[in-house]
């Protein structure tokens, strides 16, 4: 069976909120809901491609594009490689220009259905925010480094990795309880390092695998709500794509004190090994605030940092 290319946009406006149309009735999979856009014509690229279907459906131009993910999905008439762009910057109101209807919706809280289903995975990927703190108390201390948590908290980090690798079980699941408690009154989610069983006991979200841990996996562990995972490649990458996970981190980006002799990849490198993902992927190594535009321009869903997430 052929394989389509199909260029598919994700139109988010600064609130969070993203955009659905509805597959008029002349289509194949008529009343189905799904992110606007078209098939890829020959000779062009996605983002081309996109911004030629936005306009002939909705009559907006597209000002400000990033790559996002890839996912190739079989219907029983086709097969189809979705390349999905966020599209975060657009000139004009979006209009019904083909008869089909489309709402705005806020991640985790879509009202429509049902979903075409190559399109459905996205839904959880959107919940992601673009900011993911590692915790650092082996650096600062643990109470300072919960203060740190706090002000980041009220700053709007919404997911948080407890990372202390040097604590002994006990006073780990002390310190995870204690971040936990702390990013549950802000409405933020905690992943724990490594230990399913303790993320399970403390009442976190998830669970992040470090590349050692993915390799030997044969599933993501069950009952909890996120799995991420740590990548240095594209193998690593498609092993979390083949587990399940819901995210990965690549790096490092750049040099960083956690792992002075890693060889940084580079914006290039992050790109070339990130792209076609079909999981959202966090860019980790050396990274700060100021970065994340660099970092949605290379395929990246958001930015990882250690240190980066606890300063100013």
């Amino acid at each position: 069976m052929k394989l389509l290319e199909v260029a598919a946009a994700v139109l988010q406006r600064t609130d969070g909120s993203f955009l659905l149309a509805q597959r008029p009735v002349d289509k194949i999979c008529q009343g189905f809901w799904e992110f606007p856009g078209g098939k890829i014509e020959p000779g062009e690229s996605p983002p081309q491609a996109l911004r030629r279907e936005l306009l002939e459906e909705l009559g907006i131009t597209a000002l400000r594009i990033y790559p996002w993910l890839t996912r190739v999905f079989s219907y029983p008439h086709a097969t189809v490689r979705l390349h999905f762009q966020k599209v975060v910057q657009w000139q004009g109101e979006p209009q019904s220009r083909e008869a089909q209807a489309f709402v705005w919706q806020q991640p985790g809280a879509t009202t429509v259905s049902p979903m075409l289903p190559a399109n459905t995975f996205v839904l959880k990927a959107l919940e992601l925010p673009v900011r993911y703190g590692l915790t650092n108390a082996a650096e600062s201390g643990e109470q300072r480094s919960l203060e740190q948590l706090d002000v980041a908290l009220s700053r709007g980090l919404r997911l948080v990795q407890v990372r202390e690798k040097h604590l002994e079980r006990p006073a780990l699941k002390r310190y995870a309880q204690e971040v936990v408690e702390r990013c549950h009154a802000h409405g933020a989610w905690t992943i724990v390092n490594s230990d399913a069983e303790l993320a399970a006991e403390v009442g976190a979200d998830g669970v992040h695998l470090p590349a050692v841990q993915l390799m030997d996996a044969n599933t993501r562990p069950p009952g909890l709500r996120w799995c991420g995972a740590s990548c240095h490649d594209r193998r690593e990458i498609e092993k979390a794509e083949a587990i399940g996970v819901d995210f990965v981190v690549l790096g490092p980006v750049k040099p960083t004190m956690s792992h002075p002799h890693a060889k940084p990849l580079g914006w290039d490198r992050f790109h070339q090994i990130a792209s076609g993902a079909s999981v959202p992927v966090y860019g980790l190594g050396g990274l700060h605030h100021a970065d994340i535009e660099d970092a949605w321009r290379n395929g990246a869903h958001g930015i990882a940092m250690q240190r980066g997430a606890w300063g100013s």
